[in-house]
């Protein structure tokens, strides 16, 4: 790939704008209560600041629709990451206009601000040109370090990248294009990978680029039991996509063809509805009766699991096991992140709920990388182009 990174920009006494994804969870309070996402772009921005740059930090929040929505405002996350880099982060309640150009014209070398939300304006999602010339104004270098939201053509991700001389990326998406990419084009194996979460829909392009990949497919999660019926197994109450059994018979299908061996759960942790309070029972068959539903998976697929795991080399993580948010439907998610912690394999964990289950288990500093990118990462591993990405090549 032909993209320069941020260590091969001369960035001495340049206004240096790095595109950060901050699109983080605040708490009641306003507080941020996940800062996985800030964490992970610290390197980029603190290279900027010990190569003398004047740094203008810019990110989404949320979906406010062009709107200003005072609940999504980056005012906080400036606040967590004063905190972070024990240094003032300037925070401009604007992201263009008179303010903000008075703002950056009086920064001086090693400064940072952060620009107010980008989606409170509309211009962000349209990716519109006027907009973008607006943002690109602001600076002389751009930096890409949002990998989170490189699967999306807006102004700031690929509009305004036109309007700048010099464009490069930071470290974390340098470090996501190399595990990533490293996984699909040359993994150590056997490479194993583990989808879950609740639709087949979410996946259909994933699990079809990775049948050309992968040594095992392992499913769990809701999308585990449209593929048991595809197989004619009874799945009760079970969570099923009508629609996508056909299409989960052809993905077998086309598995076997390929010699890539897919397991699926082979027993279950089942309950009469998705509640904390709801009864329960394990079941060692993959039969569900009626009137039940399977909310996890059960010890004997854990144990496979984590066996096929252990084997393995490289493994991709997308997705829990099961209803993991409800702490008694949560122990197939987390035994498998513990399985994951403990190999000796390359691990990768991508998806929102596959980070969220890596911290609940306590797991995250032992897994080699969690990609920030979950639509991102996915579209990556579905072979798509993202236009983040391909903007930076041109």
């Amino acid at each position: 790939m032909s993209i320069t990174y941020i260590d091969h920009i001369d960035l001495k006494g340049k206004r240096v704008f790095i595109r950060v994804d901050f699109n983080v969870p605040l708490s009641d309070d306003k507080k941020v209560s996940d800062d996985t996402r800030i964490k992970a772009a610290l390197p980029t921005i603190n290279y900027a600041i010990e190569k003398e740059a004047k740094i203008i930090l810019a990110s989404h929040l949320g979906r406010p629709k062009g709107k200003i929505v005072n609940d999504m405002s980056l005012k906080p996350v400036a606040d967590h990451l004063s905190s972070l880099l024990n240094k003032k982060v300037n925070f401009v309640p604007d992201t263009i206009g008179e303010m903000v150009q008075n703002e950056i014209s009086s920064l001086k070398e090693k400064d940072v601000i952060l620009l107010e939300n980008l989606r409170f304006y509309p211009g962000e999602e349209k990716n519109d040109p006027e907009f973008s010339k607006q943002l690109a104004s602001l600076c002389d270098i751009y930096i890409n370090d949002a990998f989170g939201a490189v699967h999306r053509a807006h102004a700031s991700t690929v509009g305004m990248v036109r309007y700048v001389k010099e464009k490069g990326a930071g470290f974390l998406i340098k470090k996501e294009l190399k595990y990533l990419g490293e996984a699909l084009s040359n993994p150590k194996r056997p490479f194993v990978a583990m989808l879950g979460g609740a639709k087949v829909s979410d996946k259909i392009g994933v699990i079809e680029n990775l049948l050309t990949k992968v040594d095992k497919l392992l499913i769990g999660g809701g999308m585990a039991y449209t593929f048991l019926k595809a197989q004619g197994v009874e799945i009760g109450n079970s969570l099923l996509e009508t629609d996508k059994v056909g299409l989960a018979k052809n993905l077998l299908k086309e598995a076997n063809q390929n010699g890539i061996e897919v397991l699926l759960p082979e027993d279950h942790l089942i309950a009469k509805k998705v509640d904390a309070k709801a009864e329960t029972k394990a079941i060692s068959n993959k039969e569900i009766p009626s009137g039940w539903m399977g909310v996890d998976i059960g010890e004997k697929t854990i144990e496979k699991f984590s066996f096929i795991i252990k084997e393995a080399k490289t493994v991709f993580w997308n997705g829990p096991m099961g209803i993991f948010e409800i702490e008694a439907f949560s122990r197939g998610t987390m035994m498998i992140a513990k399985a994951l912690a403990e190999s000796n394999a390359i691990s990768i964990v991508g998806g929102g709920d596959s980070v969220a289950a890596i911290n609940k288990a306590k797991v995250a500093q032992k897994i080699t990388h969690i990609s920030t990118g979950g639509g991102a990462s996915l579209e990556f591993l579905e072979g798509k182009k993202l236009p983040g990405i391909a903007i930076l090549e041109e």
